[in-house]
């Protein structure tokens, strides 16, 4: 198209460059007889005509042959150059109908300069990369959630075969098994609600709503079973924007977990003064602005965690061995504490305190109100010692875009 283009304004140009002028100059010899100018001048005219008219018309043949001449072979080095460039494509498309969810650890590894094929086969390979974590987290989250429901159900079918292979059982007896698998099975519930919760926080946010989480926590605190822990609160208002329950579940999670897991072993100093750094157990929750967003602060004291095994508590089903709670844990709680975080869009940090337990601090976005322009600052919860926290957090889970 753009050769005949080219043609036709080539043509149109020259076939409007102007008529051929005839000029006649002098009158020849006194003794020859004068032509008629007027005669000669159309003869000459007629002439040039005929002669623009044979050379516009070669023209346009000569020219209509080399553009076809050159259609044919632009073509042609089009469909080489296409081929050679679209190359790489063919591949990556070949290798990616090869991949499924059996062999995501494929890659399309795609070599050449740095050009927008390979950034394409690059994002490819992050896409793959992504996925295959994903799978592999499905896979054991569900291998381990088959564990974890399969032992209750291996416990209470065991209670009732022993009950009635036992020829000398009484209703006493048959009680107390009653009794045995019925706390198995609200052990049960238990878990499926959590993993319920697990996965609803992992779909992401149906609805949003303003949340002030000062409120939230003090009702969760006066439901909360202390079980001979000091628990010290600082609650100023903290808006967000979020899901009313999935955050009440995140700060109940928090709180049984520091609750739970919160033993005086290692914790103080001995001095016995109560101020929570000799023996007894302690927990401290504070929420507040903290460099303009919402943030919730739970401390508690506890055995010593080092910090290379911080984040293996976020993942499911994952205790730590030495940490001393109780055996009604699921070993949920903080990785549904995480995915409501990360539905949130909220970051979340966790580090190891220098005397025993855990400072985990949850930043969620904020959310402006008139009520509460003023910003509140985040009580800092210090260690058991005094002596601030490790500067490096073992665990963070920044804030989604």
């Amino acid at each position: 198209m753009s050769g005949v283009a080219l043609l036709a304004i080539t043509y149109f140009l020259v076939a409007n460059g102007g008529e051929a002028r005839v000029l006649l100059i002098g009158n020849g010899p006194p003794d020859m007889p004068q032509p008629d100018t007027d005669m000669m001048r159309r003869t000459l005219k007629e002439e040039s005509h005929r002669q623009r008219a044979a050379t516009m018309h070669q023209l346009l043949v000569k020219s209509g042959f080399a553009l076809a001449l050159m259609s044919a072979v632009s073509v042609a080095l089009g469909w080489l150059t296409a081929g050679r460039v679209l190359r790489p494509v063919r591949t990556m498309t070949d290798k990616a109908r090869r991949i499924s969810e059996r062999n995501l650890h494929e890659r399309l590894a795609v070599t050449g300069p740095a050009d927008e094929l390979k950034d394409l086969g690059d994002t490819f390979d992050s896409l793959l990369a992504r996925l295959d974590s994903a799978f592999d987290a499905q896979k054991r989250f569900v291998a381990n959630a088959s564990h974890e429901l399969r032992t209750p159900l291996t416990l209470q079918r065991a209670l009732i075969e022993v009950a009635l292979a036992d020829p000398a059982a009484d209703a006493r007896s048959l009680r107390t098994v009653c009794e045995r698998v019925l706390a198995a099975g609200e052990h049960q519930e238990r878990l499926i609600e959590a993993l319920l919760t697990l996965a609803r926080s992992q779909r992401g946010l149906e609805r949003r709503r303003p949340t002030d989480l000062a409120p939230v926590v003090a009702e969760v605190l006066a439901s909360a079973a202390p079980g001979g822990a000091r628990i010290e609160r600082s609650l100023a208002p903290a808006w967000t924007s979020g899901d009313p329950r999935l955050v009440e579940r995140l700060v109940t999670n928090l709180v049984d977990n520091a609750l739970r897991h919160n033993v005086g072993v290692g914790v103080g100093d001995g001095d016995g003064d109560g101020d929570g750094d000799g023996s007894t157990p302690w927990v401290r929750v504070a929420t507040g602005m903290e460099g303009g967003r919402p943030v919730l602060r739970v401390v508690n004291s506890g055995p010593v965690i080092p910090a290379d095994r911080v984040e293996a508590l976020f993942q499911p089903f994952q205790r730590y061995a030495s940490r001393a709670g109780g055996p009604d844990g699921l070993g949920l709680g903080l990785s549904i504490v995480e995915a409501v975080a990360t539905a949130h869009g909220a970051g979340l940090t966790a580090v190891p305190g220098p005397e025993g337990g855990l400072d985990i601090a949850v930043a969620f976005p904020a959310r402006g109100r008139k009520a509460v322009r003023r910003p509140h600052a985040v009580p800092k919860a210090p260690a058991a010692t005094g002596r601030p926290a490790p500067s490096r957090p073992a665990r963070r889970t920044p804030p989604a875009p």
